[in-house]
């Protein structure tokens, strides 16, 4: 019977490759379209594989735990004369130059080396090999000279600068020597270490790239008595980072420009009030996005945030889901934390930490005493290229009124 090709199907804009985490079929079995016979890992989340069409599984060349690039070959459905006509079997394109031109700023974040160096790697066949993984930069600009061995090196095993940061250069001026990077991998072998996961080098690639920007934090009190009174009268009830979000989302249609993005020179303002939370995912953090978050009221942000949260904990947040917000909204008051400055995601400019609530006194001038009240410390760490400090500290005024009178929100 004709064969049908299983792809890797395209998961997101800024995915190039996906892990086997699970097959869940076999040759033989019968499977009609659509059907999903595969799971697959991403940087972002764990997404399923389906059949392109009706018909019997003739072969699964996939490998659990092995890495695919999009479009490569996962097996094969011997399908109808008629299914097959529409799919034209072909093999694999080579995949490797497709995968480093679509991670996105890969060329511009490799170190590109003088002509000199250029010259010295040809004579010592010092060319790069490129490996099956997930799109991390080879390194950041702005670091210090490596040599093209050390570079070379360093590309076939996913290294960036920062994972050099730690070793003492005996070259020199200080360089780190091919001698010294493998008496450093050396040791880390006996450390036994393990495989990071995709979504912990998703976070540990986001950060590095969100950290590249000129970032700061700014910190206000804010009272959280009304927030916990009113809560009290809904059904279901909001967590305080709902009411956070919801008054960040306010804040911002209020004044749309203040989670503007700088690219180049031009200022690109939101077109959408879409704000994200994060959720704690197993090994990492995981932010989806709700849409229209201005339009939208508690209540349904309240069962719309626990759909997400069950997705995400299973990690099945499509890219769709997790990406195109502008802001987000921290909890980390949910670790007993009172302050911190969390770090917004590269294509973000703002996000909100809400930390710990806590009994602390305040000074009633009508009864002339000291009252207890429940207080909490919220930070807005942004992006000081977009915005400056007393826009930041009129956002997070805002923010800290609506909190105070939730009836607006």
């Amino acid at each position: 019977m004709p064969q049908v090709p299983i792809l890797m199907p395209q998961l997101g804009e800024s995915i190039a490759e996906a892990t086997i985490v699970d097959l869940k079929v076999k040759p033989g079995d019968s499977v009609v379209a659509d059907q999903e016979i595969m799971e697959v890992e991403t940087n972002k989340a764990v997404m399923g594989v389906t059949t392109p069409c009706k018909g019997k599984i003739d072969k699964i060349t996939a490998q659990v735990k092995e890495t695919y690039p999009i479009g490569a070959v996962l097996g094969y459905v011997e399908a109808s004369v008629e299914d097959a006509a529409r799919f034209k079997k072909s093999a694999p394109q080579d995949v490797q130059q497709e995968v480093a031109e679509e991670i996105p700023g890969r060329a511009e974040e490799e170190v590109r080396p003088t002509r000199q160096e250029k010259i010295a790697a040809t004579a010592g066949n010092g060319a790069r090999s490129r490996t099956r993984s997930l799109p991390v930069p080879v390194a950041t600009k702005g670091a210090g000279f490596l040599s093209p061995r050390v570079r070379a090196r360093m590309a076939e095993l996913n290294l960036t600068n920062a994972d050099l940061a730690g070793i003492p250069g005996t070259g020199t001026g200080n360089r780190v020597t091919v001698k010294d990077l493998e008496n450093f991998l050396h040791n880390i072998e006996k450390e036994k270490p393990s495989e990071a996961s995709a979504i912990r080098t998703g976070v540990a690639d986001a950060m590095r790239r969100s950290w590249t920007r000129p970032l700061t934090t700014i910190g206000a009190s804010v009272c959280l008595d009304p927030v916990l009174q009113d809560r009290r009268k809904r059904d279901p009830k909001p967590g305080p980072a709902l009411y956070a979000l919801r008054a960040l989302a306010l804040a911002l249609a209020e004044n749309p420009s203040a989670a503007a993005r700088l690219i180049g020179t031009q200022v690109v303002l939101p077109g959408s009030i879409d704000v994200g939370v994060a959720v704690e995912a197993e090994d990492g953090i995981m932010v989806p996005v709700i849409r229209a978050a201005d339009k939208t009221s508690l209540g349904d942000l309240t069962k719309r945030y626990s759909e997400l949260v069950g997705l995400a904990r299973q990690r099945r947040l499509s890219p769709d889901i997790t990406s195109g917000g502008i802001a987000a909204v921290s909890n980390f008051g949910t670790f007993g934390i009172e302050w911190g400055t969390p770090i917004p995601l590269p294509d973000q400019t703002l996000l909100l930490g809400l930390g710990v609530g806590k009994k602390v006194p305040s000074w009633d001038e009508e009864k002339g005493q000291f009252l207890p009240v429940t207080e909490a410390q919220i930070t807005l760490s942004f992006d000081h290229r977009s915005l400056d400090g007393g826009g930041a500290g009129r956002l997070l005024k805002r923010i800290a009124e609506l909190l105070g009178d939730p009836t607006k929100l």
